[in-house]
């Protein structure tokens, strides 16, 4: 009995010595503060365009800082000097801080506190000042690079109509956003595609009917699962695919400046992919499944019956259908990292939906999650396969300027 509590000691002994020698994995300032951001940028209110936009801006910021720092990639043309031996942790911390506070000012005192928080516990040094004046420095330098990028254009809107009929009076959401200068493309309509179905064709019979049967509020044809894809990717706001990119850069092994690179690329794909669907949406302005389906009968398609009552399981967005702007920005963070982990690595994607209740889902290939998005929003109601398709086709088109820009497949 001795020798066997001997030995049992001697076992909790040695796991005590392991976990004080090996510790446990954690994020790494770049992902701890990407998530930071973005719940200030959820909190800020200011809709789900600009955030993307913000988060842009912000992840350049970090990448730019850091490389200052570890010197690992090529150096743009910031003119930040190199800084070998500065802080990155204060670097990330100051590059968010300039940024945010910026973009998002209502946030400035959540902004400070998660500064304050980040910034006391590095050791307050030489390497700490030199961290902190990177960064504050390459958030400067990003900021005016994006200061005439056209976000602040005034939406000048005109509904259609005749004089004197009445037409419904909300103005929908940004017409002026394709007149953005992008990150990556030459000009908005770079990927604009062809248009979209010919209304007397199968193809348009055919997804009519998909999303009449599947997308209705009261479908008795959608699964439990389907409803709950729908609800989940209900979700909006940014934080819901950069989850998704956690998932890879809180992967061990990974190195610091590649994470920063990787968030930056991906953010200025999503922003950038969101100039070029609005350029698509508003050229085209094709019509809603709640408006089609209800008009079925003057599309000049027999296969397209009308149905005068029917409605879709979500509040349809206030911006024209054609493409998917939901499938084009996660067809755009796919692409960016399939590019990074390599098209044959299965990693475990999770994420959560705050419109979903702050629901957790999990993908165990980039294409699963990819596809899931294309088909939720005709469960949603809201969208036709093919919009999702091309949505899909041109994320992914985005995605590659990304990918050469940021040398992804040159890790």
């Amino acid at each position: 009995m001795k020798i066997f509590l001997a030995m049992r000691n001697s076992c909790l002994l040695m796991l005590v010595f392991l976990s004080i020698q090996i510790p446990l994995a954690k994020a790494d300032a770049v992902s701890d503060w990407n998530k930071r951001a973005g719940d200030i940028v959820v909190n800020a209110n200011i809709g789900p365009l600009p955030a993307e936009r913000t988060l842009a801006i912000v992840q350049a910021s970090v990448y730019e800082a850091v490389n200052a720092i570890t010197q690992r990639y090529p150096v743009n043309d910031l003119n930040l000097q190199a800084t070998a031996g500065a802080s990155i942790d204060a670097a990330i911390a100051a590059a968010n801080r300039i940024a945010l506070i910026e973009l998002v000012p209502n946030q400035e005192m959540a902004i400070e506190q998660a500064y304050r928080d980040a910034i006391q516990v590095i050791n307050d040094d030489s390497a700490k000042q030199a961290g902190i004046a990177v960064g504050e420095k390459a958030a400067h330098a990003v900021l005016a690079l994006r200061a005439d990028d056209g976000a602040s254009a005034k939406e000048s809107y005109r509904p259609f109509t005749r004089a004197g009929v009445y037409v419904p009076t909300v103005i929908p959401e940004a017409p002026q956003w394709a007149k953005r200068k992008p990150w990556l493309m030459t000009h908005a309509a770079q990927f604009r595609p062809a248009p979209p179905p010919d209304l007397t064709s199968e193809h348009w019979a055919r997804d009519f009917n998909e999303v009449k049967i599947l997308g209705r509020s009261d479908s008795q044809t959608r699964t439990a699962e389907q409803t709950a894809i729908a609800h989940f990717w209900e979700e909006v706001m940014p934080p819901i695919y950069h989850g998704v990119v956690r998932s890879i850069t809180t992967q061990p092994g990974r190195e610091i400046t590649q994470n920063a690179r990787l968030f930056a690329a991906v953010t200025q794909a999503v922003d950038d992919g969101l100039i070029a669907v609005f350029d698509a949406k508003y050229h085209y302005a094709f019509w809603r499944p709640v408006t089609a389906i209800r008009n079925g009968d003057i599309d000049g398609n027999d296969a397209t019956a009308s149905d005068d009552s029917w409605t879709p399981l979500i509040a349809t967005p206030m911006h024209p259908e054609y493409p998917c702007a939901h499938c084009i920005v996660s067809a755009a963070v796919g692409t960016v990292l399939q590019a990074e982990i390599g098209e044959n690595a299965t990693p475990v994607l999770t994420t959560v939906s705050q419109a979903a209740g702050n629901r957790s889902r999990s993908w165990h290939s980039l294409d699963e999650f990819m596809q899931e998005v294309v088909n939720a929003r005709i469960y949603d109601g809201v969208h036709y396969r093919n919009s999702g398709e091309i949505g899909a086709q041109m994320g992914r088109q985005v995605a590659q300027l990304a990918i050469k820009k940021y040398q992804l497949n040159q890790n």
